[in-house]
This record gives structure tokens, sequence and C-alpha cells, in this order.
């Protein structure tokens, strides 16, 4: 079970570098001129705020494994994780549908986060 959490782990660092590339992927800096100020602002401080969510994810699961599947706190953290990236799954579904490859791929890749600590969560006795 700690090569699952420590698989999410790596799987969270992963989405760090994958969203300090949406600048130049998505071409932030031309395509956000479009959006006011304040919405723009929001776009950036959101994203920024999301790889801090996934550094801390990273983080505990790869300095912490044991205590995840050892204590109450771990066990709800596991939870938590889980559910994070199934909520972020159906809003996948939600917001981008399921017309082009790629968006199966991002569900695909959500669901897989989810399962690497929902395992762990559920064989917890």
């Amino acid at each position: 079970m700690e090569t699952l959490i420590r698989a999410g782990g790596l799987f969270n660092i992963a989405l760090v570098l994958f969203h300090l590339s949406f600048w130049r992927v998505f071409h932030w800096r031309e395509d956000l001129q479009n959006l006011d100020s304040l919405n723009r602002a929001i776009m950036q401080v959101l994203n920024i705020s999301l790889m801090v969510v996934f550094a801390i994810f990273g983080y505990i699961s790869l300095a912490h494994s044991r205590e995840l599947l050892d204590s109450p706190l771990g066990h709800s953290l596991l939870v938590l994780m889980a559910l994070f990236w199934l909520a972020r799954a159906v809003q996948q579904v939600i917001f981008f549908g399921l017309r082009h490859p790629v968006s199966w791929l991002f569900l695909t890749v959500f669901m897989t986060g989810s399962v690497l600590y929902a395992i762990p969560a559920i064989s917890i006795p």
C-alpha cells in the first residue's frame, strides 16, 4: 500500500510540473489579456494554489506514506485525496465533456489519481 501512496506522491508532483507549463502551453500571456484584470488574476492564483495543493499532497505521500496508513488522520487524508481526484474527474466530464480524446485522457488521469489513494484508504482495517 505504501507503494501506491508513493506513486500518488509522484503523480501529484507530475501535476505540479504540468501546471507550471500552463502559461506556455495555453498561451496565457496573450490569451488571458482578453479577460478583465480580476478574472485574469483569479485564473493565475487558482493555478498557483492548485500547484501548492499538489505539492503538499506529493510531499505528504512521499515523506509520510507509513503514517498515512497507520493513523486516523492519515486515513482521513487518504480518503480526502481520493475524493479530490474523483471530484476532478467528475468536473472533467461536466465542464469539458467526453467528445475529444484528450478529455478521455484527462478523465483517466484523474481517476488514476483517485484510485492511487482510494485503494490504500479502503484497505485500512
